[in-house]
């Protein structure tokens, strides 16, 4: 039986060179982030509205990071992909 060659990789390379020169990594990571200080209970209303508007299956999104305040505030960063493609 004839092995079929693998397709060729130059247009592959080619594609992800100019990507590359288009839009630049800039270092902040491939996330979105937003961090918040609300009191309890709107830190719960807004995470909420995160995973309904952007669902964790797709967009990955949790709750990056959280910290208690004085005056029961939370402190808190919520991270997702920029789309769920």
């Amino acid at each position: 039986m004839a092995r079929v060659p693998s397709p060729p990789l130059e247009g592959l390379r080619r594609q992800i060179e100019r990507r590359r020169r288009e839009k630049p990594f800039r270092g902040e990571g491939h996330f979105v982030r937003e961090t918040f200080c609300l009191e309890r209970q709107a830190a719960r209303e807004k995470a909420r509205e995160w995973f309904d508007l952007w669902p964790k299956a797709a967009y990955w999104t949790e709750v990056e990071s959280w910290r208690m305040l004085e005056g029961d505030r939370i402190e808190f960063t919520m991270r997702r992909l920029p789309s769920a493609d």
